[in-house]
């Protein structure tokens, strides 16, 4: 196994530790919620690394083109969810919020299997419209466990979601045209 399927498989088991970490997490306990930043930052920047270091060594494979995408939507997801059902931070992320970005992820990874299923193949390649969904998402985790205050973490909870709206219509787009061009 690469160093980049590597790191995505590090980014996946520091998911369970974020989940715990935020478990633990009392009003007023400014140290578990800086231990939960730092975890979720360090699986960010495995992210990062992985892609970088992939492209860089020309060790892109399949079960990256995979897994790299499936760690990041599991990662996210849980950590919105978390943000938004965790009553002792000092900032939660309102309702809808998880729910777009739950919604959106649901969409795409069904959308993903049916090609698979047509198809029996898939190149998965990531938009640029995606990687800054991606990017925009891990910030609005990073700002909303920093605390900052509502009238600076609005705008970038607003400009993520766009950006994940965006996103989804542009997957859908491509995929619809995939879809298409296969033969019965």
């Amino acid at each position: 196994m690469n160093i980049p399927n590597c790191l995505t498989i590090v980014r996946i088991l520091l998911i369970p530790l974020f989940v715990i970490t935020l478990g633990y997490h009392r009003a007023g306990n400014d140290f578990i919620r800086l231990l939960a930043l730092a975890i979720f930052s360090l699986a960010s920047l495995t992210d990062a690394l992985d892609g970088l270091i992939a492209r860089i060594r020309n060790e892109r494979t399949k079960l990256g083109s995979y897994l790299d995408p499936l760690a990041d939507k599991l990662l996210l997801n849980v950590s919105f969810i978390l943000l938004t059902i965790t009553e002792s931070l000092p900032c939660q992320l309102p309702a809808w919020i998880p729910v777009v970005v739950v919604s959106r992820d649901t969409i795409l990874v069904i959308g993903v299997a049916l090609i698979l299923v047509t198809s029996g193949d898939l190149k998965v390649k990531p938009s640029f419209l995606g990687k800054m969904t991606t990017v925009l998402q891990m910030g609005v985790v990073i700002f909303t466990l920093l605390n900052l205050p509502l009238g600076v973490l609005k705008p970038i909870w607003i400009l993520a979601i766009c950006f994940t709206i965006v996103s989804f219509f542009d997957y859908i787009l491509k995929g619809g045209r995939i879809l298409n061009e296969r033969k019965v």
